[in-house]
């Protein structure tokens, strides 16, 4: 073996063993951050040592693109964090490998937490089988973005609240052509036809999560609406890798709504031309009828404390720290990420967006998406099956009928463990 590499092997055995003592006396955690959260987290990190210098926090940044994979490969291998983000819809299937620690003790005694203070549809995101595995962090949903002066040439200053009003708008925007489309909905987007099903009732399973529920009056009727909205010539049957520029054909009269995410006030705010600020809006999703409330996805990331961590206490104490209001109001200031708690949404930078007050409204009905595993291969399957029946290539009965199909597929183990633990009760 050559010298060199005697010393690289050096080196790296110093350099862990460094890492691993941390400061004297001084208790030291992992926290993983995912993508630019992961940036922003570390520079929160020494006012929290400050307060509690008798522990020392190492942040690892991993790109979101990589977070998944890294947080199982760490797990199978005894090699997870403390402390970690992540996606909640990715806490079912981490909770069923039992790979997170239950958090409802903790927040029971905790003087900082409070689980009426959050949001209740994003609080149940993290909660699996009555067990409590993660802390909201940021909220994320779906609400409409709107061209303001065309919704209002058409009748509708305030944005479409139904179903009817919403088909009825886009009609109008064609027919007086204000617009080419009236809505982009991406075919290779699973949200826009779940936030319909959902305000429509439908559970997307069935109750224990063991099959699909898309033949189901409830989803069916809201994907014949969501389909017939390409076929009349409303929504362009285009994918994301399809649209040249978003925010200049939105500005341009391209189209003129679109179901998206929080992230894109900022984007809009960047984009789009100065004398085009005063021309755009944001409403809840449209409600099924005026008698039923605006539904959307509960989304966003949650704080989880890994059940292998030898430093739960400390741990704990993170998860206390960027749960504070004034860290959450902190938080959302540099990365644009919504607040987790209400009383964060009293501050100044919050309440002076005239766009976010659709957001808070959207926030309180909300709801979880499947606590499955599964999940994020039954919405590929959603958006691929949509995609065909936007485009003509199957009905909307055959689509629905082969997404029940995949749905079980998928599944069937879940159902095997379902039935043996009936077996057993």
């Amino acid at each position: 073996m050559t010298r060199l590499r005697w010393l690289a092997i050096a080196l790296l055995v110093l350099s862990c063993g460094t890492r691993d003592r941390g400061r004297a006396g001084v208790e030291r955690i992992e926290f993983w951050g995912l993508g630019r959260e992961g940036e922003v987290v570390a520079e929160m990190i020494p006012d929290f040592e400050k307060r509690h210098p008798e522990i020392d926090v190492v942040v690892q940044q991993i790109p979101w693109t990589a977070a998944h994979e890294k947080l199982l490969t760490a797990h199978v291998g005894n090699a997870s964090p403390d402390v970690a983000q992540m996606g909640n819809t990715w806490i079912p299937e981490f909770a069923a490998m039992n790979a997170l620690d239950d958090l409802n003790p903790f927040v029971a005694q905790s003087k900082t937490l409070d689980a009426r203070d959050y949001f209740p549809g994003i609080w149940a995101t993290n909660v699996v089988g009555g067990a409590l595995y993660g802390v909201p962090w940021y909220v994320d949903t779906r609400v409409l973005f709107y061209r303001s002066d065309i919704l209002a040439a058409v009748g509708y200053p305030n944005g479409p609240r139904t179903w009817a009003e919403f088909a009825e708008a886009s009609r109008r925007i064609l027919a007086e052509k204000r617009c080419r489309f009236a809505i982009l909905m991406p075919t290779n987007e699973w949200e826009p036809p779940v936030v319909l099903a959902m305000s429509n009732g439908s559970t997307l399973l069935t109750p224990d999560g063991t099959r699909g529920a898309f033949r189901q009056p409830q989803f069916a009727n809201a994907f014949a609406y969501y389909i017939d909205l390409f076929h009349r010539g409303y929504a362009p049957s285009v994918s994301n890798a399809q649209i040249a520029n978003l925010y200049q054909q939105f500005a341009q009269g391209e189209f003129a709504m679109y179901i998206t995410g929080p992230w894109n006030v900022g984007e809009f705010r960047r984009r789009l031309p100065a004398d085009m600020q005063d021309k755009w809006a944001t409403a809840p999703v449209p409600a099924r009828d005026a008698q039923t409330p605006s539904v959307s996805m509960a989304g966003g990331s949650s704080l989880v404390v890994f059940r292998a961590s030898l430093h739960k206490e400390a741990a704990r104490k993170l998860i206390e720290f960027l749960s504070e209001p004034a860290q959450q109001v902190r938080f959302f200031e540099v990365t644009g990420d919504l607040p987790a708690r209400r009383s964060a949404w009293t501050a100044p930078a919050l309440v002076a967006e005239p766009r976010f007050p659709a957001f808070r409204t959207q926030l309180e009905s909300v709801r979880p998406l499947p606590q499955v595993p599964e999940w994020e291969q039954i919405a590929t399957a959603i958006y691929d099956r949509g995609e065909a029946a936007a485009r003509g290539t199957t009905s909307v009965a055959a689509a629905v009928a082969e997404l029940d199909h995949r749905a079980d597929l998928l599944l069937e183990k879940r159902r095997w463990i379902v039935s043996r633990k009936r077996g057993r009760s």
